[in-house]
């Protein structure tokens, strides 16, 4: 056909148009064949050069990350602080035509080619150090996010309970990386002493200081290239022993030597962002052990590891290059022209670049300048990169910090530094290797310690035997079975025994403390283990372990022994307003329907329909009536009477809603009332107590609840402790006798919530009342400064992890020496319907006893009354005259009876009146 050819032609066009663009397209890329890329460091600084290097060697080896591009380091050097030259060197970087510049560390110095470079729209890579809290536009700093960091810190200072410790710092930054822990010391009372070194004064000076003050816990807050200095002078002074717990900041910890304080036991704790498990680590370090070796100049070999700010280097430029990788993907056009200084001319493709390496929701959008033939290239919408590198996964948050990484804690063995756990952000830490399996089991192995308590329920008790025991199988209890499993846990023996003065340990006004806590000062045992509580005054003179069990002070208090019921139980449902609202309702709502019958034209009716003489009409709902039908509808009985009008049917209706709700709630509340058995005390809570001077109140002579209560500022508390130290008595000698007199009656006793659990366990006749007065801990003591209290804090904490100490207390306060009795009492009551006595429902009797007496007394006067009108008929006197009705009405013989004062004829006339069409006037 004629039209035949062009069609085809125009076919073979097409495929041919879709080959040569399959063809063409995957060479269709805009990054140039060369891509420079500035690096700025500090003339002092030759490893992170270096690092700078082989990154970008790797990069153009590897041909996966950018095929068809090569990167150009263009390196300067440039003193510390020097910003003058600083801006002389990037304008000579900028002629090159740079895609990016890095570094360099110095705070000064890098902050003016930050300005610099967002002023020329060239992105700007840091790894270092940085407090600002905002990121520039064209800034992004891999180094994690400063607050973030310290709370790392924070946290494990947390974990390990200090609260009284030094922070040391040398630079003036310090203080400003040191200041969360200033401000959880506002927040936790921590006593914290601040350190600065001088310039001009050594550092063995303020160590000698910190020795004076007793203070054996230290954060050290120093550069990396003094820190090893600093810890010799440490050791020199003698604070580098066992007894003493060194928190290095530092992030190159990793990389100082610690051959000299390895052996000395020291607890020496850090973090490190190295990822020691990438593959690449060693690899970076063997090429910077041989193959740039000419070219260093002050590196110490070999390198073992590479500093933190090294590997963020490195994994800058990997980060960069992936970021060039999404760029090259998504733009035809990428061009990185000579930029002078002077000019005023702006980068074009930085931005780009910077918003492939920040989160998508802060980005701006990308400058694409697509060519035609490859505008579908120019679409594609931007990746947020992120690589796994020498510091783990690095990414970006929106304001530009580094969001997502992992911090390994370290820790000092005899085989130099070992990673013992995790730290990220969000998640806290995560122990992975217990310290006590290198260092802290080494400080109790073998030992024999001397271990002082109390004998008290159920924490040590003397066991039942008909043999005679000795030594530490004399005593059984919670404390005694968590002594056991510390002793297996850390591998020490121990020795028991009971304090001589039987006290817990409270300091007299000389200053000296008597009890467990005295004989742990006086060197008498090495520690105490018995529900001894934590409080600051005692941690002044002795140290604790983590608390091994929380409490606090509550009240003992014996139950009332009779069910208190009133007469009139069954008002109970209802308060009494609703019982007021109700019988206003009921009262309302008759006058209601009084007043709209009246008014109704169809509640009026011919009594006598078949009379036609006389036409006269009648209301049923009179006031009386009104009432009448209202309280029988409230009662659900219902009356003869039943609306007619469509207006008094509905308040009919309305009310019989109300009285429908009401007299269900009433019967489904009044069942609770009546079946739940309700106790009333006299007392309910601390205020309770302090109002009243009836029942009077102690606690244990000898220990922390007295002291509670004697240095309390609480005007309740203060009142309390007057009541108690103007009647000595109140006070008892120990925890049975305080028992025994709550038992007998009108005394409340003031002691331990663990205690009182474990006593309402086994006497049901004793309860808690009220809430708890203060919150406090359980721990084991130690003498002040003793190396023990560490390993005992983690062996609690493993005990705790693996369940022991749950399983324990149930033991001991639910399931030994009678526990769980009064549990399974409260079972049995509760599995069947309390019955009800005369006292729940006797009201109801005498109600309707006085309803009787109400009714008899008005049919006598309905008598008299009705006897009154009849006054002017001849009648036996009122009183022989109802003695013969009431002997009618007891005869039953009949129910009619003839009308009084009526004669025949009267009745005669009555029966003619009735015939129709006679009418009679009466």
């Amino acid at each position: 056909m004629p039209g035949s050819r062009p069609l085809v032609l125009e076919g073979l066009c097409s495929v041919l148009l879709v080959v040569l663009f399959e063809l063409l397209v995957p060479y269709a890329h805009g990054l140039p064949g060369v891509i420079r890329i500035g690096g700025l460091f500090d003339t002092e600084d030759d490893e992170q050069e270096l690092a700078f290097r082989i990154a970008v060697d790797k990069i153009n080896a590897d041909t996966s990350v950018l095929p068809r591009s090569r990167l150009v380091a263009q390196v300067e050097k440039v003193a510390i602080d020097d910003s003058f030259r600083a801006t002389k060197k990037v304008c000579s970087l900028l002629q090159t035509g740079l895609a990016g510049i890095f570094g360099p560390q110095s705070d000064v110095t890098s902050m003016h080619v930050q300005s610099m470079c967002d002023a020329i729209d060239i992105p700007h890579v840091e790894t270092r150090w940085d407090f600002q809290l905002a990121r520039a536009d064209m800034s992004i700093n891999l180094f994690p996010r400063p607050t973030v960091l310290a709370q790392a810190f924070v946290d494990l200072v947390k974990i390990w309970g200090w609260r009284s410790f030094s922070l040391v710092y040398d630079e003036h930054e310090g203080v400003i990386r040191l200041q969360d822990f200033l401000k959880e010391a506002q927040r936790n009372d921590w006593r914290v002493q601040l350190y600065q070194f001088r310039p001009t004064q050594a550092y063995r000076d303020i160590f000698w200081r910190i020795k004076s003050a007793g203070e054996s816990r230290i954060v050290l807050d120093v550069k990396r290239d003094t820190l090893r200095t600093v810890l010799k002078h440490a050791q020199q002074v003698g604070m580098m022993t066992e007894a003493h717990n060194y928190l290095i900041t530092s992030l190159d910890l990793h990389t100082i030597d610690m051959e000299d304080f390895k052996y000395g036991k020291t607890n020496i704790t850090g973090f490190r962002l190295v990822d020691e498990n990438n593959a690449d680590l060693q690899g970076l370090v063997v090429e910077l052990n041989t193959k740039w070796t000419g070219a260093i100049r002050k590196l110490d070999f070999p390198i073992k590891t590479i500093r933190t700010e090294t590997a963020l280097m490195y994994d800058a430029v990997q980060l960069f290059a992936k970021a060039l990788q999404d760029l090259d993907g998504s733009k035809s056009i990428i061009d990185f022209p000579p930029i002078s200084c002077d000019s005023g001319l702006r980068g074009l493709d930085g931005s780009s670049i910077i918003n492939f390496m920040k989160p998508a929701n802060n980005r701006s959008s990308v400058n694409r300048r697509a060519v035609p033939s490859c505008r579908c290239l120019a679409n594609v919408t931007a990746a947020n990169s992120s690589i796994q590198g020498l510091t783990g996964k690095v990414k970006f948050d929106e304001q530009g910090f580094r969001s997502e990484f992992v911090l390994d804690l370290i820790y000092l063995t005899n085989n130099g530094l070992e990673k013992i756990g995790v730290w990220a952000p969000g998640k806290g830490i995560n122990i992975t290797k217990n310290m006590s399996n290198e260092y802290d089991t080494l400080l109790l192995q073998n030992k024999t310690l001397i271990v002082t308590t109390y004998v008290n329920s159920p924490y040590a008790m003397l066991k039942d035997s008909a043999e005679k025991l000795t030594g530490n199988a004399r005593y059984e209890g919670f404390c005694i079975d968590l002594i056991h499993h510390l002793a297996n846990l850390l591998g020490f023996k121990y020795i028991i025994k009971e304090v001589e003065d039987r006290a817990y340990g409270i300091k007299n006004e000389k200053g000296d403390w008597n009890g467990m806590i005295g004989e742990l000062i006086r060197g008498v045992a090495d520690i105490a283990i018995v529900d001894l509580t934590i409080t600051s005054s005692r941690e002044e003179a002795v140290d604790f372990t983590m608390p091994f069990m929380n409490t606090g002070i509550s009240i003992l208090f014996k139950k009332p022994t009779t069910k208190v019921t009133t007469l009139f139980s069954f008002l109970s449902p209802f308060s009494m307003e609703v019982w007021i609202y109700v019988m206003g309702a009921h009262i309302g709502v008759s006058i209601t329907l009084f007043l709209v019958g009246r008014l109704s034209p169809y509640e009026w009716d011919n009594p006598h329909p078949c009379r036609q003489d006389e036409q006269v009409l009648e209301n049923s709902f009179s006031l009386m009536n009104s009432l009448w039908f209202t309280i029988g509808s409230l009662m659900q009985q219902g009356s003869d009477l039943a609306p007619r009008a469509m207006s008094t049917r509905t308040i009919a209706g309305i009310w019989y809603f109300f009285t429908l709700i009401m007299i269900s709630s009433y019967t489904a509340n009044l069942a609770a009332f009546l079946t739940v058995e309700k106790v009333i005390y006299p007392v309910e809570s601390a205020e309770d107590l302090a109002k009243q001077t009836k029942i009077k109140y102690g606690c244990l002579g000898s220990g922390s609840t007295k002291a509670f209560f004697k240095e309390s500022k609480i005007p309740t508390y203060q009142k309390m402790w007057n009541f108690m130290n103007s009647n000595p008595s109140v006070f008892m000698s120990n925890n049975d006798k305080g028992v025994q007199r709550v038992m007998q009656g009108d005394y409340a006793y003031l002691m331990e919530s663990a205690s009182i659990e474990y006593i309402t366990e086994r006497n049901c006749n004793l309860t808690q009342i009220g809430s708890l007065l203060d919150s406090k801990g359980y721990g084991i003591a130690t003498r002040k400064g003793s190396k023990y209290r560490t390993p005992l804090s983690s062996g609690i904490l493993k005990l705790q992890e693996d369940g022991i100490l749950h399983i324990l207390k149930e033991r001991w306060w639910k399931q030994k020496k009678g526990g769980g009795k009064c549990m399974d009492d409260s079972k049995k009551s509760s599995s069947g319907v309390t019955e009800l006595g005369l006292g729940n429902v006797g009201g109801v009797f005498v109600v309707l006893l006085t309803g009787l007496a109400l009714a008899a007394f008005v049919a006598v006067i309905e008598f008299f009354w009705k006897a009154r009108k009849l006054a002017n008929v001849d009648r036996e006197p009122l009183c022989k005259e109802m003695f013969r009705e009431l002997k009618f009405a007891l005869s039953c013989r009949s129910s009619t009876k003839p009308v009084i004062g009526r004669k025949q004829e009267n009745c005669e006339e009555f029966r003619v009146s009735t015939i129709p069409g006679y009418s009679t006037q009466y």
